[in-house]
């Protein structure tokens, strides 16, 4: 679950959100035209991207729509209910579905977990509670970091064009011309 988290963070913190990202209706219902016609597709044609069916899951089913703390074992129920889904593409959507922030969110406050119909099933353990709080405040630390480091090479940046500037001042006050 480690290895999908992480590789779920990278992917997440690289990639602008949907909200980020402008997107028309038009480009949203062909992807997910896509996604739906290859997520059932035949063996030979490619499966979908791992973005393209978590925006089929999230049309299809409440628990993905609405954010809600998936059941253990959410995988299964996937396959069962779509024949020929791809295992590596659904363990891909899985991983950016569980490591966004919307969803650790989610599961830090939660107590109950949601099946693929958003029916309430087993309790969330303090345990995963405590893992996504740990997830959200590593990323917080992270985003925190970043914005520091920019505002200390835009800080360094500014000081060496004033020094630049004031050594070009310098040059042209005792130039001999």
């Amino acid at each position: 679950m480690n290895t999908i988290s992480s590789a779920a963070e990278s992917v997440d913190a690289t990639t602008p959100s949907p909200a980020e990202t402008p997107n028309t209706e038009a480009t949203t219902a062909q992807t997910a035209a896509d996604a739906g016609a290859q997520a059932g597709a035949p063996a030979g044609t490619p499966a979908p991207s791992a973005r393209a069916l978590l925006k089929q899951l999230q049309q299809q089913f409440p628990a993905f729509r609405d954010c809600l703390p998936l059941a253990i074992g959410i995988d299964k129920q996937l396959l069962a209910r779509i024949p020929g889904l791809d295992r590596k593409t659904m363990r891909a959507a899985l991983g950016i579905h569980t490591g966004s922030m919307r969803y650790l969110r989610s599961m830090e406050k939660a107590t109950v977990r949601y099946d693929l119909d958003g029916v309430a099933g087993a309790e969330v353990t303090d345990t995963h509670r405590l893992h996504a709080k740990e997830q959200l405040q590593q990323r917080f630390k992270k985003e925190a970091e970043r914005k520091k480091l920019e505002k200390a090479a835009a800080a360094e940046a500014e000081a060496a064009r004033l020094r630049q500037e004031k050594l070009q001042q310098l040059a042209s006050k005792f130039s001999r011309g």
